[in-house]
């Protein structure tokens, strides 16, 4: 395992998320080809965040951002290393 992924494995993921709180992504890893594409959808670093919903059992999951709903699954959103909006990393 790179450690970019055993990084991103320790820290807050978009698929740990409470409801009500916006996040900033800080990290991506963007080795998987189905990453890249949601790259191109805009969930890159820098962008802002927030949870909408979850499927019953939590996958997929439904975000908000740039107006926008985009629902991912679990295994996609756990590459995305995510911390508060307000709190810098």
């Amino acid at each position: 395992m790179s450690e970019l992924v055993s990084r991103i494995m320790q820290e807050m993921t978009l698929a740990s998320l409470k409801r009500g709180r916006k996040y900033v992504i800080q990290n991506v890893n963007s080795a998987d080809p189905d990453i890249q594409r949601l790259m191109v959808l805009g969930l890159v670093e820098g962008a802002e965040v927030e949870l909408a919903s979850a499927a019953i059992g939590g996958d997929p999951i439904e975000f908000r951002m740039f107006g926008n709903a985009i629902s991912l699954r679990r295994e996609h959103a756990q590459q995305f290393a995510v911390t508060a909006a307000g709190e810098g990393g």
